[in-house]
């Protein structure tokens, strides 16, 4: 049986925090499919988080599922990191493509809703503290818990963001 998982996650972590992100996620993805098999990795393809994840899904020989939030998600992303997103689109199973032009706070928390509707459970690189902003990273993980979606909080001890 495949397993799926969501990440929701920070943007803008340093690379010393992105490494131990890295090390977290592979570690719950190896987790996840020496449980039930193959891992099926749900993902937005943010810059940060979801990237580390993404590509941890991929290497772990998974399938990833792609939510873009809108049509114009991209051009919001770091133009640096828009290689590193197409080859991960690229590398999507399937896209999923919301119906919202624009990405703002409301096709996030859409975009996030859906990831966990479509997942088993929820990888959050999360530093416990509120959101900076409405359909981010805590508003996922509320929106979880309240589904009953069982919520992995990964976040390195003593790391700021």
């Amino acid at each position: 049986m495949t397993t799926r998982l969501a990440i929701t996650g920070h943007r803008g972590l340093t690379a010393e925090v992105e490494a131990e992100v890295d090390r977290m996620i592979r570690a719950a993805v190896s987790d996840g499919r020496a449980a039930d098999g193959p891992v099926a990795g749900v993902s937005c393809l943010a810059d940060g988080a979801d990237a580390v994840f993404a590509q941890a899904v991929l290497d772990a020989g998974g399938s990833l599922v792609a939510v873009l939030p809108a049509s114009e998600y991209r051009e919001t992303l770091p133009e640096d990191y828009r290689p590193v997103y197409d080859t991960l689109l690229a590398r999507a199973g399937r896209v999923v493509r919301l119906p919202f032009v624009t990405p703002d706070p409301h096709a996030y928390m859409e975009a996030g809703k859906r990831m966990v509707d479509e997942s088993d459970a929820l990888l959050a690189v999360w530093d416990g503290l509120p959101g900076r902003g409405p359909g981010g990273t805590a508003d996922v993980v509320a929106y979880a818990r309240s589904r009953g979606v069982p919520v992995t909080v990964l976040w390195p001890e003593g790391a700021v963001r």
